[in-house]
Order: structure tokens, then C-alpha cells, then sequence
């Protein structure tokens, strides 16, 4: 019994592992300045990349253009852990009943 419950364990742990390598391929995208700056990051919280227009890129425009790529990697990030966890409730939701006890 006892190695019945270690072995579900393991079983859960290696989807939880696998699940988070799925949320690597979601992908949000947050943008700022009207689409001057885009920021895309994974349900993993990384972000995936940043593009920037060239017009934001003139000199004296540096605190603009920093206020704006954080507002953007802050929204991508927020976006993406939401959606990290919608997929890790899905997952973890779908596990739990095979777990006597626990529901």
C-alpha cells in the first residue's frame, strides 16, 4: 500500500514536470506605445522576447521608452503567470482523484 502511494506520487510529480515544460510553449504577448513595443513571455513567467520601434529609440526619449518597456514586461508577466495557472489547475485537478483520501 505504502509503495502504491509512493509510486502515485512519483506518477503526479512527473506530470506536474511535464506540464510545466507545456506552459514554455504558451505564449502571451503585451504590447505598449500602440504597438511601439512588444514584450511575449511563456506561462513559465520568462519572458520570450522584446521588440521595439525604432522611433522610440531617438534621444530624449529614455524615460519614456523605460516607463513603457515596464509597463509592458509587467503586463506580459501577468498575463502569463495567469495562464500558468489556469494550466497547473487543469493538471493538478485531473491528478487528484487519483489520490484515495485526499478529496
Amino acid at each position: 500500500m505504502l509503495g502504491d502511494l509512493f509510486s502515485k506520487l512519483q506518477e503526479a510529480r512527473d506530470k506536474i514536470e511535464k506540464a510545466k515544460g507545456k506552459l514554455d510553449d504558451i505564449i502571451v504577448e503585451s504590447s505598449a506605445e500602440n504597438g511601439a513595443i512588444r514584450v511575449m513571455a511563456n506561462a513559465n513567467k520568462a519572458i520570450v522576447s522584446i521588440e521595439i520601434s525604432e522611433d522610440l529609440l531617438k534621444p530624449g526619449n529614455k524615460q519614456q521608452l523605460e516607463e513603457s518597456l515596464a509597463f509592458a514586461v509587467n503586463s506580459a508577466l501577468e498575463e502569463a503567470a495567469q495562464k500558468g495557472e489556469v494550466e497547473m489547475k487543469k493538471i493538478t485537478r485531473d491528478m487528484l482523484p487519483n489520490f484515495p483520501g485526499l478529496i
